[in-house]
């Protein structure tokens, strides 16, 4: 890199860090592993690349007078603005400037790419949180500061019942100049990853503004999401449904040619606006749904046809099932077959490959050593000291910062028994926070049975249906590892595949299953993964494949044939295979 380059990019380093590598992380498939180590030595910045080898000395002369920067900068507010400027923008929307006086909206010349300078309204966020300003001729947009925070929530009452969230300050404005309270806008519009109406997983960090209004939220007995009907519109209210529990959130109509509420203001009248917001329906509508309440699903289907989950990143176990939002796995086999490991091994994979978070509830793996667990997935080498190579200490450091960024522990610190509600409420807090996709419960016998059922079958049951709901409101799958009950050695002093009815306490476990799985060492200490239920067939099919085992990293992985090793694919089932060599035809 040229002095200029390195001026540029360490210009808003301020602190000591890590950052990903200039050099090398473009060229890279994780683009955003922070492998560059940065160091402010004076007036300096030290910097060297664990990847690629970048190193050397910038020299920043003003980095001594420099503040380091807070979370959230305070930023300047125009002290005076042109009321009739911000009058005539908000009429044009057909806003009673009169009717959202309460809101802090001011005016000024903005300076646009592409367009120079311009009139412009800016709407304050917080305290002095940030301004976003939008140009009155056009559609330019500008921002000073970060918006982080829900516009509108310092105005949301305290006793609200009804929040309604919409995507931009105007609709905000124009549900406030229709006589709605409790109107909040989001504060960086629509997602702008979007596959099939979902949220690209990069996209989960732009949602923490939904963890700050949290008390709020809860508090409210209905979210009325009224976000943009377009594509990426459909997402964030999905987005925003999962984080905050569908079964509070309810979902707007628009009429025929219109898109958000600032439309139905200018085509149809404030008096419209009340009654769309009134009539919202519940999301989802109490389990009854109509034909057209399908249509989007029935045209992906149509045109794409039926695609499986996400991949488990290993091609074997591919062929076998994938993992879907919104399912229930059921994980079984007998004491030291390596179900926990296994389970570390799918979420490692679906982080690295998918940008998937997790909350894992594991009583037998403290956090520390469950940590160290992960980081040798991750990094590929022990942990600890031993026969082979141990990872070193900037390897341990990047590691644990992956870690941080896609995993939560919600451990029971208070030495009261972990029950069903304590685990499902702080993984919703997870949800909500984090953004997670993927939950592990590990294992299912140290969760304390309600007292008010009657026997162990009515008490799984009813946690098992638990789970379900959960991970359908929330579209998150669920790993629920339970021990099988003791099992009667074969003849030849093997042990037999433990399966769902061979789980202690209920045949629930079967029943309830999305998908079934069996981790299994045979007599030669071969590892077996066995599927045995599969509730839809597009997810996977019952069956059996082996895996090899690294005991020093805790890494599972295909087993070669020959020069062929299999082929992991975007997600689906599959059993392609990779060449590698020139004698197997398969």
């Amino acid at each position: 890199m040229n002095e200029a380059d390195l001026g540029y990019f360490f210009e808003n380093i301020h602190d000591d860090c890590r950052v990903p590598c200039p050099e090398c992380s473009t060229e890279r498939k994780k683009k955003n592993i922070k492998t560059l180590s940065v160091t402010i030595d004076g007036g300096d910045c030290l910097y060297q690349c664990h990847h690629c080898g970048l190193s050397g000395r910038y020299n920043k002369p003003s980095i001594q007078t420099q503040v380091k920067p807070q979370k959230v900068r305070a930023i300047s507010v125009p002290s005076a603005s042109n009321q009739e400027l911000i009058n005539e923008y908000l009429l044009s929307r057909s806003i009673d400037p009169l009717s959202v006086t309460s809101y802090s909206v001011v005016s000024g010349t903005k300076y646009f790419n592409g367009s120079g300078e311009m009139d412009a309204v800016g709407f304050v966020y917080g305290d002095r949180e940030a301004v976003k300003w939008r140009s009155i001729q056009g559609k330019n947009f500008t921002q000073d500061g970060a918006a982080r925070t829900l516009w509108g929530i310092d105005q949301v009452k305290e006793d609200a019942k009804d929040i309604f969230i919409v995507e931009g300050e105007t609709d905000l404005l124009a549900c406030a100049s229709s006589g709605l309270e409790n109107v909040v806008s989001v504060p960086n519009g629509a997602p702008q990853k979007v596959s099939n109406r979902k949220v690209d997983p990069e996209e989960d960090n732009k949602f923490a503004y939904v963890w700050a209004a949290r008390e709020q939220l809860e508090k409210a007995e209905r979210i009325i999401l009224a976000t943009d009907q377009d594509e990426a519109g459909i997402a964030l209210s999905e987005e925003l449904a999962r984080r905050i529990g569908r079964a509070k959130c309810w979902t707007i109509e628009y009429p025929n040619g219109c898109k958000d509420p600032n439309d139905v203001l200018k085509h149809h009248g404030a008096e419209a606006v009340r009654k769309m917001m009134e009539s919202a329906k519940p999301v989802p509508l109490e389990g009854v749904y109509s034909a057209d309440d399908y249509t989007h699903d029935i045209e992906h289907l149509y045109t794409e046809g039926i695609v499986g989950g996400a991949s488990t990143g290993l091609a074997s176990v591919d062929g076998l099932f994938t993992v879907v939002q919104g399912q229930l796995s059921i994980v079984t086999g007998i004491p030291g077959s390596g179900k926990s490991e296994f389970i570390d091994q799918l979420m490692v994979n679906l982080a690295r490959r998918e940008g998937w978070k997790f909350a894992i509830a594991s009583f037998e793996n403290p956090p520390p050593l469950h940590i160290a667990k992960l980081s040798e997935k991750y990094v590929g080498k022990p942990f600890f000291e031993g026969k082979t190579e141990r990872m070193s200490s900037d390897e341990k450091t990047e590691a644990l910062d992956w870690v941080t960024d896609h995993f939560l522990f919600l451990e029971q610190r208070g030495g009261d028994s972990a029950t069903i509600d304590s685990i499902l409420d702080r993984a919703k807090q997870a949800v909500m926070r984090l953004g997670v996709r993927g939950l592990v419960i590990d294992p299912y016998n140290y969760i304390q049975q309600s007292s008010k059922v009657d026997n162990e079958h009515q008490g799984i049951n009813e946690m098992l249906t638990r789970l379900v709901t959960f991970a359908r409101a929330h579209d998150v799958h669920i790993w629920f590892i339970a021990h099988p009950a003791k099992m009667m050695t074969n003849q030849d002093g093997s042990t037999p595949v433990p399966k769902g009815m061979n789980i202690s306490g209920s045949a629930a476990f079967f029943a309830k299953a999305d998908l079934g799985i069996t981790v299994h060492l045979d007599k030669e200490k071969n590892v077996e993964i066995h599927c045995w239920k599969c509730r839809f067939k597009w997810v996977g099919t019952t069956g059996t494949i082996n895996l090899d085992y690294d005991i020093p990293t805790g890494r599972y992985s295909d087993i070669s044939y020959g020069d062929f090793v299999p082929s992991v694919g975007s997600g689906g089932r599959s059993n392609d295979w990779h060449e590698t060599g020139d004698d197997w035809d398969f």
